[in-house]
């Protein structure tokens, strides 16, 4: 296949940190990235890239300039509206493509999708109604999460339902003031000896990599620390990078698939969520990875050779949330510790600011 060269200009769709780091990984091998966002020139990406393109995300007029001004286009953050991509991609190459992001946008076809390849998922069933609630509990049982099919992130559009759940409030409450037309999933309980996750890069032509499995500890519903690598028999190891990279192929994906999995006390790997961009938990991979996982998205959509994927050193990654940030002189100071800060202005609960990565001693 043909690649771009360097001095190409990658268009991004989302303006936060996860396109920051895009755009500096870019600028490392000759790109240029230009950002198209309702945000504007001083969001996370905003600050760092070579131009911006502020608008909404239906405005034509826009988006066919900014087509105009790019060579391929890419995204880090999967709910862009699918209308969108598609009006892009009759103009420029976008990776990925509508298709995959109609996927990973609705939980309820996100695991539907997984099943459909013969891979094993927590219980679920859809939800769109409190009838259907009630219905959806007797059969599941209970502890259950009720979720919102669409949109939810960190902990977000849930709803935790135990055996005394009043089970119209829960529906009331995900549905806030707008209930018709909400969807929801009720996803039965699993026991879980860990969370994992892998992300998977892909060219145009098939060509993939994987990285290596990496444990996934939350705290209020959002990642807390990653731990690179997870701890795991080889043969589990192995089995969530084949899960990872049969969904990457099935969905066709060009760029990055991240997907989320539990691994149970047996060992089985269950897919749990997936995203077609970079992830939280791949952080770690910007110090103790021999190829990021921002260059690598930066290498799989412009058609160049794909990165080695070895971790250089047992690492963890702690994300800095709302005022966890206003330690940055201690992290600093602390020997071995990497600090990145993605520019944002106010510290609020549950709101990512950056992370901190570190070496991490193995016992033995």
């Amino acid at each position: 296949m043909t690649a771009l060269p360097p001095g190409s200009t990658i268009g991004m769709l989302g303006a936060g940190q996860l396109g920051r780091m895009t755009a500096l990984a870019a600028a490392r091998l000759g790109y240029r990235l230009h950002v198209f966002s309702p945000e504007g020139r001083d969001s996370s990406c905003g600050q760092v890239c070579a131009a911006v393109t502020s608008a909404d995300w239906h405005d034509q007029t826009a988006l066919a300039r900014f087509a105009a001004a790019v060579d391929v286009v890419t995204l880090e953050w999967e709910n862009v509206p699918t209308d969108t991509v598609a009006f892009l991609a009759e103009r420029v190459p976008v990776h990925p493509g509508a298709g995959v992001l109609a996927v990973a946008q609705d939980r309820l076809r996100e695991k539907s999708f997984a099943n459909a390849q013969g891979l094993r998922t927590a219980p679920f069933r859809p939800v769109r109604s409190a009838a259907d609630l009630r219905a959806a509990v007797a059969d599941l049982g209970t502890p259950a999460i009720l979720k919102s099919t669409r949109l939810g992130y960190d902990g977000k559009g849930q709803v935790r339902i135990q055996p005394d759940t009043d089970l119209e409030r829960a529906w009331a409450d995900l549905c806030g003031s707008s209930p018709a037309g909400v969807e929801g999933i009720l996803e039965g309980f699993v026991t879980f000896a860990c969370e994992v996750s892998v992300i998977v890069a892909r060219r145009a032509d098939g060509a993939m990599v994987s990285y290596p499995p990496v444990e996934n500890r939350h705290k209020a519903g959002i990642l807390d620390v990653t731990l690179a690598p997870a701890t795991l028999d080889a043969a589990v190891a192995a089995e969530a990078r084949r899960v990872a990279e049969r969904l990457t192929q099935a969905l066709d994906v060009v760029g990055l698939l991240a997907v989320e999995m539990f691994v149970t006390p047996d060992g089985a790997v269950l897919v749990n969520e997936m995203a077609p961009r970079p992830h939280n938990s791949g952080h770690w991979s910007l110090d103790f990875c021999e190829t990021s996982q921002f260059e690598q998205l930066v290498r799989a959509v412009c058609g160049l050779p794909l990165g080695p994927t070895g971790i250089t050193e047992p690492c963890a990654m702690t994300n800095l949330i709302g005022s966890d940030v206003e330690a940055w002189p201690a992290l600093m100071a602390e020997p071995g510790a990497r600090l990145h800060l993605y520019g944002k202005g106010e510290g609020r609960p549950g709101r990512k600011m950056g992370h901190v990565t570190r070496p991490l001693t193995i016992p033995g």
